[in-house]
């Protein structure tokens, strides 16, 4: 195998097309596909006494309108909840459309049908549905009192409890632990709610020849969506393709599905023998799909005199919104990669996870790991600060050591798997971080202050993904995969992969991903997976192929395939480079042939004298045609790691916070492309100071979302994110063949903990709530005051 495209900075091959509008995102198909809307409820919670279509029906241009009670019993059946788990006693997803009872403003209602956009919310705007208001659960103190609920049936609110508790080594637990441990210390911490916003919102085109669906959507799942739309609608799961076109970000809110609108599309094109659309507008997106973040942790520690950890007891209330499509992964991923790189002594964690009339809470990038981090990071904080130490010391002393692993946190992952982390170097990676970001070195003065904070992620998580490649009589390399990309720089890194596993010029290399036609059975685009699974399933079907030509060549240069190798796309006998044929011409030897198309064709034809004729043209057990298909299916997940840091200023008077510098050190096992891993940890670090110092979500007592718009809702421009450093230690990984981890929310997670490491040491206040605006710093000061 030749390594030289692995480790390389190869430019993003995807870039020029998406880049010069050359890209073809959902809303650019289906131009003369019909239209669909939406009427959404206005009230966080209300019962829905009637609704009264006949104003819209005059409207020019208008198809259908369809409520729940229009729907068949198959399409209006609950949304599926996606991840069971023990734990989540009292699950619960929306219909498609509202039945009896919305839960959150932004629900859909109603859905319409005509020849344009302008004609569906027209007629929207004149369906009229009368709504009894009820009492609205808003925020988590009022959910956990339980005087009203969101749903009927879910006694408290509550619909999961879990609780995680691993003994010392001398068997004690936690509480135990603390209560014997010379120092300890109890306090809250707030992170509060946010969302991702691509910058393409959802969609759904569908279309239906009578036999044979095909739905294009903005996904990070098209085979899920596939599987999905094929129970909902009763269709066998050959007559359903799904696509997933480019898409313009994803950040976990497209992984979700099927949303509402992924049924309803399809199932109204069949119903109306039509091509349909929806788009998604900003609004829509705001509440109607999914936010993230919102927890209340209540945290006791017992430590020593160094600051080792000897008992952590983390309790957690976590929001959840008014459904639980995705089960309790976040809050699950909260409470064990809390544990970061450290040795926690004895630990128990609890959450409960609790109903809101609010929009509902499903994975956004980092999914739980930002509140986890900012728990213990802000701990660690707490406990250098009580005993007059250097923060980094505090760290160090608690480090899992190089020699410990595979180290066993003892605890069950959002996998099911045991949480055992596989590989690192924590001391080697703090001693990396200080020396960027200067640490030892640093002046304070008031009003400048330097922040640490140090993150564990599980990657790679199963239970699979395939890849396939073909090589073609022209040379070229053709690589599909079912996930999907919507940024990632999948095309680049998948076709590394395979030119470095074939031999082969990565021009010659094409990617296909989240196309069901081409590879119809995946899981899909998310907790940084891509690289660790499809990327080994696409090496394992590239060995497959190596091997065939490897062999076919041995016959036409009658050699022992054990002496061939592949360069530049050639198989040459090793020490003899005249000794060759190209793989072109090996790929036209593995497909006998009747007919010659081409000159190359010829070679594989009966009377080319090319083949044995004692032996049948296609050898038992071989297929015709140089191709290989391979699954690579973790036997558990593989766990990155970094550390961040970041000097800011605040101003004396008008308490606005500046990131000034910031520094990353990353593991993400052997490196694939160093230039597209910093190019997701840059990302990643604006998406955190992002939801460090500007996003959040505010709702207000009735459940109205009062900043959905980006006129209320702050995001960082390129002006407030600082330049980053950044450095890479590898790590392999002993779980899989590349030797990979997963990089793809490694930038976002530790953010909100570093910058508040750093504005209380610029400050001297204590910073327990993220985000945290100018406002609130300059209320933290005047309450300081004596």
């Amino acid at each position: 195998m030749s390594t030289r495209w692995l480790g390389e900075p190869v430019a993003r091959r995807e870039d020029p097309r998406l880049l010069t509008g050359q890209g073809r995102y959902l809303d650019d198909l289906g131009r003369d596909a019909l239209a669909a809307a939406f009427v959404r409820s206005p009230h966080a919670h209300a019962r829905i006494r009637d609704i009264d279509v006949s104003g819209a029906l005059d409207v020019d241009g208008l198809i259908a309108v369809y409520t729940w009670e229009d729907l068949p019993e198959r399409v209006g059946r609950p949304l599926p909840l996606l991840i069971p788990h023990p734990a989540l006693t009292h699950g619960r997803t929306a219909y498609p459309l509202a039945r009896d009872v919305v839960r959150h403003v932004g629900e859909p209602v109603v859905m319409v049908v005509a020849t344009d956009r302008y004609a569906a919310e027209d007629a929207c705007a004149l369906i009229r549905v009368d709504y009894e208001p009820l009492k609205p659960v808003v925020g988590l103190e009022e959910a956990v009192q339980g005087a009203q609920l969101v749903h009927e049936d879910v006694p408290g609110n509550v619909g999961a409890h879990l609780v995680q508790e691993v003994p010392s080594a001398d068997g004690r637990g936690a509480r135990e632990a603390i209560e014997s441990a010379p120092h300890t210390l109890a306090f809250r911490l707030d992170i509060e709610r946010s969302a991702s916003m691509p910058l393409e919102g959802r969609g759904v085109y569908a279309r239906w020849d009578g036999r044979d669906l095909r739905v294009y959507s903005s996904t990070q799942t098209s085979t899920s969506v596939r599987m999905a739309v094929a129970a909902a609608l009763g269709l066998p799961l050959p007559q359903v393709e799904v696509i997933a076109p480019d898409v313009g970000g994803g950040f976990g809110v497209k992984i979700v599905h099927p949303w509402p609108e992924e049924i309803l599309v399809p199932w109204a094109a069949m119903t109306l023998n039509r091509e349909i659309k929806w788009t998604e507008d900003r609004r829509e997106h705001f509440v109607s799909s999914a936010h993230e973040r919102a927890q209340v942790q209540y945290v006791r520690v017992g430590f020593d005199d160094d600051g080792r950890l000897l008992g952590l007891d983390v309790t957690i209330l976590h929001d959840h919104g008014a459904y639980t499509p995705y089960g309790i992964i976040v809050p699950i991923v909260t409470s064990t990669q809390l544990l970061g790189p450290y040795k926690p002594g004895a630990y128990r964690v609890e959450f409960t996870a609790v109903y809101t009339n609010t929009v509902q809470v499903t994975p956004y990038r980092g999914a739980g790991r930002p509140q986890g981090v900012f728990c213990m990071e802000r701990t660690l904080d707490k406990i250098a600060r009580y005993l007059g130490k250097d923060r980094t010391e505090v760290r160090a002393v608690n480090f899992i050591q190089p020699g410990e692993f595979p180290y066993d946190q003892g605890m069950t992952f959002q996998d099911g798997r045991p949480l055992i982390y596989d590989s690192g170097n924590y001391p080697e990676m703090l001693r990396m971080i200080k020396e960027l970001i200067g640490w030892d070195s640093f002046e304070r003065r008031p009003g400048r202050g330097i922040g640490i904070g140090c993150y564990v992620e599980g990657t790679g998580v199963g239970p699979y993904e395939g890849g396939h490649v073909q090589v073609t009589s022209d040379g070229r390399v053709h690589v599909s995969t079912g996930l999907t990309s919507q940024g990632q720089g999948h095309e680049t890194a998948f076709a590394q992969i395979a030119a470095a596993e074939l031999g082969v010029p990565i021009e010659r290399v094409s990617v296909v991903t989240g196309d069901t036609r081409r590879f119809g059975y995946a899981v899909g685009t998310f907790a940084s997976r891509a690289a660790v699974v499809s990327g080994n399933a696409i090496a394992l079907a590239c060995r497959k192929v190596r091997e065939k030509a490897l062999r076919i060549a041995a016959d036409a240069l009658e050699a022992d395939p054990a002496d061939l190798t592949v360069t530049d796309g050639v198989v040459h006998v090793a020490g003899t480079p005249s000794a060759s044929i190209p793989l072109s011409t090996v790929a036209v030897l593995a497909n006998p042939l009747r007919y010659a198309f081409d000159e190359e064709a010829a070679r594989a034809t009966q009377f080319s004298g090319a083949a044995d004729p004692g032996k049948p043209p296609v050898a038992e057990g071989d297929e015709p045609g140089l191709e290989g298909r391979d699954y690579y299916s973790p036997i558990r997940s593989t766990f990155a790691a970094g550390m961040h840091a970041a000097i800011v200023e605040t101003d004396p008077d008008t308490a606005e916070i500046k990131v000034v510098k910031y520094a990353v050190v990353h593991d993400c096992g052997r490196l694939i492309n160093p230039m597209i891993v910093e190019g997701q940890i840059h990302g990643g670090v604006a998406q955190g100071i992002g939801g460090a110092l500007y996003e959040r979500m505010v709702y207000d007592q009735h459940g109205q979302l009062v900043n959905a718009s980006f006129m209320d809702f702050l995001m960082p421009y390129a002006t407030e994110i600082p330049p980053i450093e950044t450095g890479h230690l590898e790590t392999p990984s002993p779980l899989n063949p590349l030797g990979v981890k997963g990089a793809g929310e490694a930038g976002v997670i530790p953010v909100s903990a570093v910058i508040a490491s750093a504005i209380e040491d610029a400050e001297g206040i204590p910073i327990d709530r993220m985000p945290i605006s100018p406002s609130e710093l300059y209320a933290l000061r005047v309450n300081r005051r004596p």
